[in-house]
């Protein structure tokens, strides 16, 4: 199993967003940089990803959610009415992938960007790297786990790891 941290804007799609879905499951689409799209494509089914709101007053880690679907091609890319529209993506070539998350488990507290900034056991952390703004990165098994003690998740989050 590996572990991950997928940002959102919580003006567009919130970790609550994902919970009240009737199967609480949704495909993570609209993806369009290479290097979170590869990440996208190691993704196996079972892997737990944190909940990351970005571009907020208060950013930072709402909850975990399950890969549910392995990656498959993105059609959002197809779609020219969508914002994700890729003109050099077809069907017979797709560029872009995404992935389908189920909703895991909440945090009782939202886990803000200040509390990752300054926790030392986070320090190596992608996402507080200077200029990094890649929506989909690996994080370690001791990154997840501390995460979710911040986080204090639930009894059930622990039987997952």
């Amino acid at each position: 199993m590996h572990f991950w941290l997928m940002k959102s804007e919580p003006a567009v799609f919130a970790f609550t967003d994902l919970k009240q879905r009737p199967t609480r499951t949704e495909p993570w689409s609209g993806v369009r940089n290479y290097q979170a799209r590869n990440f996208m494509r190691a993704m196996t089914v079972g892997d737990l990803a944190l909940f990351y709101h970005s571009s907020c007053p208060q950013p930072g880690v709402a909850g975990i959610m399950r890969v549910s679907r392995a990656a498959y091609p993105d059609p959002t890319a197809w779609d020219a009415a969508s914002e994700a529209f890729d003109p050099k993506s077809t069907k017979a070539r797709p560029l872009w992938d995404m992935v389908d998350v189920t909703w895991h488990a909440d945090f009782q507290t939202l886990v803000p960007l200040e509390a990752l900034r300054a926790d030392p056991a986070l320090a190596n952390l992608l996402v507080l790297r200077r200029g990094n703004r890649l929506s989909v990165t690996p994080v370690t098994t001791t990154e997840f786990q501390r995460i979710c003690t911040l986080g204090d998740a639930t009894v059930a989050t622990a039987r997952a790891w």
